[in-house]
């Protein structure tokens, strides 16, 4: 049985950061200045241009003794080039591969889900959740130098969710070493690992909680265990009480049916709905399998602006002036069904503001609105990719045993 929707806490303290132009500076400090531990999960690691710096902060925590571990996805980052690989060696840097890919990954389904989630504790003080991964960005590993930054965002956070935050690594962990053990035959440690009591792991909850940060805020997990349904249904949650406004940015928008009909029902009571979406290509089914879904919101009233600068690789919303998510999890059924994702969700109405100040802008700025008579008025050929992109993703979903 899915959990329920976690409730939000108070005693938060959070910082929006847009890119990793300002997430990885704020990445190495914390590093440099750890004394206990650094916990580090994202999708792909990439060392081009700035994603070195990050690297580099790692290797220095691990030489200086402080434990560090480093989790990727096996599809995002595929081998790391062996300078690197050794240098982390060398220095003592954990590293693990989330689901590595190879000819049983394509055989076997269940085999197809993804570490999507972009999560960093450190010390057990601070933590950093959102849609970054460690990549440059003016770079990405299949269209090369990009002319535009990347559109994305992260939190820097402090407060009781650090510890949660901390908890679920170590648990993703503890999986993965009883994994390489059973690999290499160690059947007993493996079991150990597995049954171990949870290590404790550095923390300042006790003083972070009695500061003076009211700001109140909840980790929302999907995986492919007791929390499948939490990104989703605070999304319908949030969605179903707005009154006023739903801003909504996300890079691969291919919702399902009750999160369509969430949305038409809002627009319907008079709630302005404003999607900032991908509209740049990028991959040939997010891309394609978006645009079926349009037409049902535009008819509704639904205000939809693509973005085409460079990639929008955002997953946030602003709902009302007070209620934002941020964090890894696209309103796709790969996301919301397939991968292990992140969200910090916040009740705040400055941070909300911030948030949406900076939507706002990218809409009015760098956003082409949709014109509901030219997307009715589209090609053949259009229809036809986009039908197609969606009857692959059914069919990849109906395979993998989910229903969308």
């Amino acid at each position: 049985m899915a959990r329920a929707y976690p409730p939000l806490r108070g005693g938060h303290s959070l910082q929006l950061l847009e890119g990793s132009q300002a997430l990885f500076p704020a990445l190495v400090a914390a590093m440099d200045a750890a004394q206990h531990e650094i916990r580090l999960e994202t999708y792909i690691f990439d060392c081009t241009g700035a994603g070195a710096e990050v690297a580099e902060a790692l290797i220095r925590a691990a030489q200086r003794g402080v434990p560090t571990s480093v989790v990727v996805d096996g599809l995002g980052t595929g081998a790391m080039p062996a300078v690197w690989r050794d240098r982390f060696q060398r220095a003592g840097v954990l590293w693990r591969v989330y689901s590595p890919v190879n000819m049983l990954a394509l055989l076997l389904p269940t085999r197809w889900r993804r570490l999507h989630r972009k999560l960093c504790v450190v010390d057990g003080a601070v933590a950093f959740c959102g849609g970054i991964n460690i990549l440059d960005d003016f770079h990405d590993p299949n269209f090369g130098v990009l002319q535009s930054p990347r559109f994305d965002f992260a939190v820097r956070v402090t407060g009781p969710l650090v510890a949660q935050t901390s908890t679920t690594m170590a648990v993703l962990w503890r999986r993965l070493q009883a994994v390489r053990d059973l690999r290499q035959h160690e059947l007993q440690r493996a079991m150990h690992t597995l049954l171990a009591r949870r290590r404790r792991s550095w923390s300042a909850t006790e003083s972070i909680a009695a500061s003076a940060d009211t700001t109140s805020a909840a980790l929302v997990l999907r995986d492919n265990l007791r929390s499948r349904a939490q990104i989703e249904r605070a999304y319908l949650r949030a969605i179903a009480a707005a009154r006023h406004e739903i801003i909504i940015a996300n890079a691969y928008f291919v919702p399902g049916f009750r999160l369509r009909q969430a949305l038409v029902r809002a627009a319907e009571r008079g709630v302005r709905v404003q999607l900032l979406l991908q509209g740049r290509y990028e991959y040939f089914m997010q891309y394609y399998a978006a645009r079926p879904v349009y037409g049902v919101l535009l008819g509704a009233g639904v205000d939809i602006f693509e973005y085409a600068p460079s990639f929008l690789h955002a997953k946030v919303a602003v709902i009302d002036g007070h209620w934002a998510t941020v964090g890894s999890s696209n309103l796709d059924p790969l996301s919301l069904l397939l991968a292990r994702e992140a969200n910090v969700v916040v009740d705040d109405k400055a941070f909300a503001a911030t948030l949406r100040d900076r939507l706002l802008l990218a809409m009015a700025e760098d956003g082409t609105q949709m014109d509901p008579a030219q997307y009715a008025s589209r090609s053949l050929r259009q229809r036809g990719l986009e039908y197609l992109a969606m009857l692959v993703m059914r069919l990849a979903l109906l395979v993998t045993g989910n229903r969308y």
